[in-house]
């Protein structure tokens, strides 16, 4: 039996996204690119796992990624370690937010949300956070693709639900507030490079979205306390 996307070469795998048997060279070139392959298929999770265990250069595979992603703008913003250990519960705090309006576009849209999509909004609202701590002005970028607007959008509400009550919280058990929006846009931009080294880069890729999925569960209905933040968020 011949594959059932280039017909020539023998089919080996059986491909969910078509429904049939293809042969590996179309699997991997077509995977995340014209396929749009299922989350639970093994072929993607192996290829998921290989790119995670041999990234021996983290930045190097970001600064790849950003060449795919060229319309994405990284804010310059420098983050010590020191700031991923301080604020690790606003790391938290944010990639719930991410992971539960992620969810909400998903069971809107006609089709999953993509990495893609996620990142170009986060990317969006880190840039809005970065003209409020330098001039503090709200603005929001410009954008082309009106899918990507309302995904920022649904984002950026979410986030200022999430930060609100974060600093709600604050005010109730220390009296004050001390969350900044400068720390805010450091992990904004901390989740963006994340999700630059996550994903694959291919369009329809959704490693990103997939492993904000995995870190909170969908039954999982609010932000996890701070005795539960070092077993919820992986620092990459």
């Amino acid at each position: 039996m011949s594959c059932a996307i280039c017909e020539e070469r023998k089919e080996k795998r059986f491909c969910p996204a078509v429904h049939g048997k293809i042969c590996p060279q179309c699997c991997g070139e077509q995977r995340e690119v014209t396929l749009d392959c299922p989350s639970e298929c093994p072929y993607l999770q192996q290829t998921r796992e290989h790119a995670t265990t041999h990234s021996h250069n983290e930045r190097t595979g970001e600064r790849d990624r950003e060449a795919l992603f060229p319309e994405i703008e990284i804010p310059e913003v420098e983050i010590p370690e020191q700031f991923l250990y301080e604020r690790e519960e606003l790391i938290l705090g944010l990639s719930f937010a991410l992971a539960k309006s992620a969810r909400a576009q998903r069971s809107l849209a006609d089709r999953s949300l993509t990495d893609r999509d996620l990142i170009a909004a986060v990317s969006s609202l880190a840039k809005s956070y970065q003209t409020l701590v330098n001039s503090n002005l709200i603005y929001v970028p410009p954008t082309a693709n009106v899918a990507h607007q309302a995904i920022a959008r649904d984002i950026a509400r979410e986030v200022e639900t999430m930060v609100r009550e974060f600093r709600e919280e604050e005010q109730r058990h220390i009296g004050h507030t001390r969350l900044r929006d400068s720390d805010v846009l450091k992990a904004l931009v901390f989740l963006l490079r994340m999700g630059l080294g996550r994903t694959s880069g291919r369009p329809k890729s959704r490693a990103f979205v997939d492993f904000l999925f995995a870190q909170f569960p969908e039954k999982h209905s609010a932000i996890a306390g701070p005795e539960e933040a070092g077993s919820r968020i992986v620092i990459p």
